[in-house]
């Protein structure tokens, strides 16, 4: 965690993805942030992967550092206090439909500089997930061999689109600070997902082409890159992104005559065209199958990490777990045993690194409604004895 955002407050009422990542980055660059959920959990309090015990290992990693104020959204006495919060704090971040109690117009009637980010399915307001809108945008006809759609396992827009909504809430504080203006960003998965395939050219290539791209397996599109397998049963990824990285490569593997027959046959030159490389890949291909294919890993590793070839053998995530440059000797992660699971494993801070302050360590999930009271009586100026009253009628839940 760094102090980047210390003094910037944020109410935050969201489940699942997206929205709490959003929260989460927040929170890594210093900013409190309060998650508001329904007394006992909201809809992704328990979801996989889990202990025995049922608890969240994945809800105490997205919600790491932040206050839990927990809530009966079920009552109208529940839903005006979350509004309350919302209007005293001035920043909302939240997955929440459009309409209903939590619609920007209603909240800002109390705040009129109210900042509100949300996060959406479709633009329209229907329902939406990572993985549908994945499905939408084409990228499963695009993964794998074909000819049958292939799912990846990664909420890329998901991920993407909470850290788009946490550029965007400091986007609108730096507007405010100028205009002294509030509003809402609508940040639609939709969209999220649509936009990134217009800005890697996606659109324009298949309207242009008229024609869907070819699915290419484990190989990358335009360039040299594709997937080898070694002597020893290793399989490695190899990707060529500059004209010196091509060099190296065919020198490291002992190719050069082998590849300038197939320029000379072909009337092509492979040294500095990434596209070319792609399109005969029919010829390339073959000769560094046979000869990767004759070398163990470890000497193709090393004579790949003296030529600056970018590459990396396939892992499973318990070996990346393991590995000491990811996670047991990287700054990022800190060893850490107060998480609500009791279960005691590495925990990752912020991705960025300032370079002129000092990291502080991860800090864990609070339990639903740990911290109730502190903030109902901050944030609201609520008594003692008001808070008591509405814990005992269940309103208000706090840490068991």
């Amino acid at each position: 965690m760094y102090p980047l955002l210390q003094g910037l407050s944020v109410i935050e009422a969201s489940s699942f993805v997206a929205s709490p990542t959003a929260g989460l980055y927040c929170v890594q660059f210093g900013a409190e942030v309060i998650r508001v959920d329904q007394v006992g959990g909201g809809p992704d309090f328990r979801r996989w992967p889990v202990t025995e015990a049922n608890d969240s290992l994945y809800w105490e990693n997205l919600n790491r550092g932040k206050k839990s104020v927990a809530l009966d959204l079920g009552s109208p006495q529940g839903r005006e206090l979350l509004q309350e919060l919302v209007r005293a704090t001035g920043q909302f971040i939240t997955n929440f439909p459009v309409g209903g109690f939590l619609a920007h117009e209603k909240l800002a009637e109390g705040r009129a500089d109210l900042i509100t980010v949300r996060v959406m399915g479709w633009a329209d307001g229907a329902p939406a997930l990572d993985y549908t809108v994945n499905n939408a945008v084409g990228y499963p006809m695009m993964t794998g061999p074909g000819p049958e759609p292939v799912n990846h396992v990664l909420p890329a827009w998901d991920l993407l689109s909470g850290a788009y909504a946490a550029f965007a809430l400091l986007a609108a504080i730096q507007r405010r600070s100028v205009s002294g203006e509030g509003g809402e960003v609508r940040i639609p998965l939709s969209d999220v997902a649509i936009g990134t395939v217009a800005n890697l050219g996606g659109i324009a290539e298949v309207l242009y082409s008229g024609e869907n791209r070819p699915r290419l397996g484990n190989a990358v599109y335009g360039l040299f890159g594709r997937d080898f397998l070694t002597a020893d049963g290793q399989r490695t990824m190899i990707v060529v992104v500059t004209h010196r990285q091509w060099a190296n490569l065919i020198a490291a593997l002992g190719l050069e005559q082998q590849v300038a027959a197939i320029e000379t046959e072909r009337g092509v030159s492979f040294a500095k065209d990434d596209g070319l490389r792609y399109a005969h890949r029919d010829a390339l291909y073959p000769l560094f199958e046979a000869a990767i294919g004759a070398r163990a890993h470890a000497d193709l590793a090393a004579a790949l990490d003296a030529g600056g070839i970018v590459h990396s053998a396939y892992r499973t995530m318990l070996d990346a777990a393991r590995d000491p440059r990811l996670v047991g000797d990287n700054p990022m992660f800190s060893a850490f045993d107060a998480n609500p699971s009791g279960f005691a494993y590495p925990a990752a801070g912020a991705f960025g690194t300032v370079s002129q302050l000092e990291r502080g360590a991860p800090q864990p999930a609070p339990r639903n409604g740990q911290h109730s009271e502190e903030v109902l009586a901050e944030r609201l100026k609520l008594s003692s004895g008001e808070i008591a009253r509405l814990i005992d009628s269940g309103i208000v839940g706090t840490q068991p």
